[in-house]
């Protein structure tokens, strides 16, 4: 069984002073990525930049210290976004931090109860279908700042349909400045990997954009027009909550959690392949819930692994948990000494940043090819998925697209379980056929294939037998699991025939069905003789059966 250690222990007896400086130097490296990347997400999200720093600082440093990844980086990502903006903007920072904590209570929880696997079982379809839609949202959500838009005042903009609406309605108020701006921020990120892949790209963007507007005296504007910016420290702040309150947040706790358990997990996925390693997925989860609580009492948003940023770790030499925690109090110095310069940075240059982000996590390409090549039924869970995240929120896109994918799976599963009665031929019809074997005359047999649970149950009771049957042979050879409603459909089966005088012999009974049957007594109420393991101990007990029957 997986141990519920960190990582961090484990690592730590084979650590060498080499390692500790590679750590440190992809530690500062990653912290000079997240630092742009922080601000941008937590504007996005409709909080203070500085929120984005904190999140990065309390939950970067906790998941790496209680991680169950070498190489885990953790901090705010886009995936939370627009829910966390959605939130913040109906229930307050308070909802928000109340939110967080019960998020981190679940996935601390989930890794108790060693449900990191569980995770698997999200379909691909519907986290492909809601993180494309989360890129579109993030995307709409920046045209205003990109085009540096004016809306009048009053002007609500908190679901993405109303965003989209206040663009087209305002579209007459473009800052071709602010557009100018963007544009050079937006061709640096795009170009510059192409020619260095040492400096990241959104820090030379930051830098652009901050000159261009206060050498040229450019109209546009800045985080700190719109933000107070401050570079405190994170200070611990608990809310004032109800249980009416917890009661109408737990749906966007469950978002934030499962989302921050999908995500997170898939990182660690991505960064074993790349280090050839393997992470402890539920010490993993109760990282994350421990990093979300510290992270939402303590000023920050919503957390998660960073798939980006673990992978920049990586390639800079980053092996161990210690680079995360690098990371971590890099930032805090940044926050210190650099966040009063945060205020001189361009919003059209933050929604240049937003738009790479949005490009990069929209995984547009495996959409398209799942658009091309997969089932009819997958194809409308990805789609409704996708257009529900856009046209409504993350909370009904999950929900919905889990229980149709569950809804679709079950008739898929139906479709596959059959009853069909064995085909009866004359030796003349197929005398060379050594498959053949002889039936007892009066006796039935019936092959059922496939799991046997509700969706398929009525088809157990479409047994029809003749006038003259005394015997019903069902070889369960294939069937590998039953469920409750099976369970009680074979029960009014036996029943109807019991009546008539027919026997009900069962031949290769698996174990999970063979468990059932026993728990609910109806081996004893078949008879232990009427379980064979053989379709021809089954005939040879209908034939003893029929001699019996004879004989009375």
């Amino acid at each position: 069984m997986e141990k519920l250690k960190p990582k961090l222990f484990s690592v730590m007896k084979t650590y060498t002073k080499e390692q500790f400086i590679k750590d440190v130097i992809a530690g500062i490296i990653v912290a000079i990525i997240a630092l742009p990347l922080s601000i941008a997400l937590a504007l996005a999200s409709g909080v203070g930049p500085e929120q984005g720093i904190y999140t990065a600082i309390i939950a970067g440093f906790l998941i790496s210290f209680f991680g169950g990844s070498r190489v885990q980086i953790a901090g705010p990502t886009a995936a939370f976004a627009t829910i966390v903006a959605g939130i913040v903007a109906q229930k307050g920072m308070d909802g928000l931090i109340l939110a967080t904590v019960l998020a981190g209570i679940i996935l601390v929880v989930m890794g108790f109860f060693r449900l990191g696997n569980l995770i698997k079982y999200i379909p691909y379809t519907i986290t492909t279908g809601f993180t494309a839609g989360i890129a579109v949202t993030i995307a709409i959500g920046q045209i205003k700042d990109f085009l540096g838009l004016t809306y009048p005042a009053g002007t609500v903009t908190i679901e993405t349909m109303e965003k989209l609406e206040a663009v087209i309605h305002n579209i007459a108020t473009i800052n071709w400045q602010a557009v100018v701006v963007g544009i050079v921020c937006l061709a640096i990120l795009i170009i510059w990997p192409y020619i260095n892949k040492t400096i990241p790209g959104s820090l030379l963007a930051v830098i652009a954009g901050i000159l261009m507007v206060q050498l040229l005296h450019m109209k546009v504007n800045t985080i700190g027009d719109l933000y107070e910016i401050s570079n405190k420290l994170p200070s611990f702040h608990m809310p004032v909550f109800t249980m009416k309150d917890i009661r109408d947040i737990i749906p966007d706790a469950f978002t934030i959690a499962i989302l921050a358990a999908i995500e997170s997990l898939l990182s660690c996925v991505v960064a074993d392949s790349m280090i050839n390693s393997k992470h402890r997925s539920n010490m993993e989860l109760i990282a994350q819930g421990i990093g979300n609580i510290g992270s939402a009492l303590f000023g920050g948003i919503p957390a998660t692994g960073a798939i980006a940023r673990t992978a920049a770790n990586i390639k800079n030499g980053g092996r161990t948990p210690i680079a995360g925690i690098v990371h971590a109090i890099t930032l805090v110095l940044i926050l210190v000494i650099l966040m009063p310069y945060a205020a001189l940075i361009p919003m059209p240059c933050i929604a240049a940043i937003l738009f790479m982000v949005a490009y990069n996590m929209c995984g547009w390409r495996a959409f398209v090819n799942l658009c091309k090549s997969s089932p009819k039924s997958d194809i409308i869970v990805l789609v409704l998925t996708f257009i529900l995240t856009v046209v409504f929120d993350l909370v009904v896109a999950i929900e919905v697209g889990i229980l149709l994918a569950a809804i679709l799976f079950m008739k898929r599963m139906s479709e596959v379980t059959e009853v069909e009665g064995w085909r009866y031929v004359d030796d003349e019809e197929d005398p060379d056929s050594i498959s053949l074997r002889v039936v007892p005359e009066h006796t039935l047999v019936y092959e059922i294939s496939g799991p046997m649970f509700f969706a398929a149950a009525d088809k157990i009771l479409r047994i029809s037998v003749n006038e003259d049957t005394k015997c019903l042979i069902l070889r369960m050879r294939s069937v590998n699991a039953i469920d409750a409603t099976a369970m009680h459909s074979l029960e009014q089966l036996y029943e109807k025939y019991e009546k008539k005088g027919i026997k009900i012999i069962f031949s290769h009974v698996n174990g999970q069905p063979r468990k059932v049957m026993d728990k609910a007594g109806f081996t004893q109420q078949i008879g232990e003789e009427n379980f064979c393991a053989h379709i021809d101990d089954a005939l040879e007990r209908a034939m003893q059966l029929a001699t019996e029957v004879t004989q009375a």
